[in-house]
């Protein structure tokens, strides 16, 4: 039995669609949904708050932190994968899984990855049953977010002139939704390691991003004058590769995907 928590959710609902593509056995538990009776088997925590977790302090510490507590205190399970991010990385040399990791409280933006952190300790220190996957930027079809890149997509089929203010040579790792629910599959049954990164393996800039959604759709995309400059170490892929043979997709060569399926969705509202 596999227990997805945070059901309907971006990841978790593409996770529910791959175990039952599989028939394997699972129940899906929305975010607010009360939890089930009795053993709920191998669970995957897909509860988070993603984009606008500065604007909603209180509910990222709940979702990271409050729900998971009351799994692990009130619910029997055999083992327990918590879905962390590689924001964690931020500032670091190194993305290395079993690296020291740097944190700051007194700025804000880092109450997420505090509050990550804390759900991390939780889930690895309560047994050997406790792994993490901390994954890095996730594309698909997640029409509704306030992510970067699904923004930006939603700007760029509609033909908006866009103006981004960050700058053309920051960063990033991106990795496809479906590379992640198959990578949580493997994880959660079969992981060796009680940490992992699931990610593209490779940083990939805002210019190497317009310049191919300006080829696809023709929109207008422009820098703004100073906008700073935003950068994350590489993501190690490493374990992933040695385990489980995982050869991640390319973010640049699913745009035209991408930018298909935003542009049917646009085109339905």
């Amino acid at each position: 039995m596999i227990t997805v928590l945070g059901a309907s959710g971006f990841i978790g609902s593409h996770l529910v669609e791959r175990l039952q593509k599989y028939k394997l056995e699972h129940q899906a538990v929305g975010r607010n949904d009360p939890l089930p009776a009795g053993n709920l088997g191998r669970v995957i925590y897909c509860i988070g708050v993603t984009a606008d977790f500065r604007s909603r302090p209180f509910e990222t510490v709940d979702a990271h932190v409050c729900k998971l507590l009351e799994v692990v205190k009130n619910c029997e399970f055999e083992s327990l994968l918590y879905l962390s991010s590689t924001r964690l990385y931020a500032g670091s040399d190194t993305s290395d899984e079993d690296e020291p990791l740097i944190v700051r409280p007194q700025y804000s933006s880092d109450l997420y990855n505090l509050s990550k952190l804390m759900g991390e300790s939780i889930t690895l220190n309560c047994g050997r049953t406790g792994r993490v996957v901390r994954i890095s930027n996730v594309y698909g079809p997640d029409f509704t977010s306030n992510n970067f890149l699904s923004g930006l997509l939603r700007q760029a089929v509609k033909g908006e002139k866009i103006v981004l203010r960050t700058g053309a040579s920051s960063e990033k790792d991106y990795v496809c939704v479906h590379d992640v629910v198959e990578q949580l599959i493997f994880i959660g049954s079969d992981g060796k390691e009680r940490i992992y990164n699931v990610a593209g393996g490779a940083n990939i800039t805002h210019l190497q991003l317009t310049e191919k959604l300006q080829e696809l759709t023709g929109c207008e995309i422009q820098f703004a004058p100073d906008a700073p400059i935003t950068r994350f170490p590489r993501i190690t892929i490493e374990r992933q590769r040695r385990e489980f043979g995982f050869v991640p997709a390319s973010v640049l060569r699913d745009l035209q995907w991408l930018v298909q399926i935003y542009s049917e969705e646009s085109s339905s509202q």
